[in-house]
């Protein structure tokens, strides 16, 4: 008979309940909102990255493609 059986578990449960259940109503409403905004934040995530690519794409394809200019090397001649 140790901790581990069934009426020790119930008797645990019974003493969680009568101390802890007028919170446990609030407390479960409380979780399951944090996860509901949890969720929310990560659609909202995946939609922001979706966006940024897509304005990228569209920046890509309305933008010029803008010339390179070469570099001119200046230096002194040494001739004279």
């Amino acid at each position: 008979m140790g901790f581990g059986s069934g009426w020790h578990w119930i008797i645990v449960l019974v003493i969680v309940l009568l101390l802890f259940g007028n919170r446990l109503p609030t407390m479960m409403r409380s979780l399951g909102q944090g996860v509901t905004e949890f969720k929310k934040g990560i659609e909202g995530g995946k939609k922001e990255g979706e966006d940024e690519e897509e304005d990228e794409e569209e920046e890509e394809e309305v933008a010029p493609k803008k010339k390179k200019k070469k570099k001119v090397d200046v230096t002194e001649n040494d001739e004279e």
